[in-house]
């Protein structure tokens, strides 16, 4: 009960930011993601403000080795957003990645104990960032409604897709190829990141690994989708949903053992 406490407000903080930066705009955007900043800092302080979600990570700072770094590398990620950040290379795209999601492996396996030492923790990352990846392909038409491009301009002319291409919101065969590649990559994530979680600890194995099974079954809908994902969001059905639970408890049975 107390691992999902904790969970909980971790989850809860992390989409309150989040929140901010998608409901907010311009200055107000900016002056609340600062206050949410104020706030998380405040609470890993042990003197939070007497709103629910930050009383609940302070309590979970307190009792699990949390580390504040992930929050601030979060606050980066949600920033790059505020900015409108131009991503030219794939390397940028990483590291958007790699906070504004791959860090909350670091925030959830203090909570759940692990094993495995920092191979551990970078499996979770990955795992993050594979699911990152999959919310960026999926929602490529409606961030396209926001002004917000993710897709690396130096990868869109590697593969002949022009910005009015995105604008015209027609899937070419240069467009399938570039989210193939994209999926191919996300998909190599999702392997690198399930190798870490036979190291979770209790329950945080099943619910990790129906996760995982949940967001790349997104992939799947996707490629039946002919990827086009500019008028139809990409999502698993409920019926898809329900037989993700078996198929994750087989995989847990069947894995490798745990990293060492």
């Amino acid at each position: 009960m107390a691992q999902r406490r904790a969970v909980w407000a971790v989850y809860a903080a992390c989409r309150d930011g989040d929140d901010t930066v998608d409901e907010l705009d311009g200055h107000a955007a900016q002056l609340g993601l600062d206050l949410w900043w104020t706030r998380v800092q405040g609470a890993f302080a042990g003197l939070p403000s007497d709103h629910p979600i930050d009383l609940a990570l302070a309590w979970a700072a307190r009792e699990y080795p949390i580390p504040l770094s992930a929050f601030a590398e979060l606050h980066e990620g949600l920033r790059m957003d505020l900015r409108g950040h131009k991503y030219r290379s794939m390397d940028d795209l990483i590291l958007y990645c790699r906070r504004v999601a791959g860090v909350v492996g670091f925030m959830i396996a203090p909570v759940s104990g692990y094993s495995g030492g920092e191979r551990t923790l970078h499996a979770a990352l990955m795992l993050g960032q594979a699911m990152q990846l999959t919310n960026i392909l999926r929602d490529v038409g409606e961030d396209l409604t926001r002004g917000r491009v993710y897709l690396p301009s130096d990868l869109l002319a590697d593969f002949h897709v022009s910005r009015a291409d995105l604008d015209r919101g027609v899937v070419t065969p240069e467009y399938r190829a570039l989210m193939r590649h994209l999926s191919a990559l996300a998909r190599e994530w999702y392997a690198e990141g399930r190798q870490g979680i036979p190291c979770l600890h209790g329950s945080a194995r099943l619910a990790v690994a129906t996760a995982a099974r949940a967001y790349e079954g997104i992939l799947d809908d996707l490629a039946r989708n002919d990827f086009d994902n500019f008028g139809r969001r990409a999502r698993v059905s409920g019926p898809r949903k329900l037989l993700m639970l078996p198929q994750a408890w087989w995989e847990l049975r069947t894995a490798p053992a745990p990293l060492s």
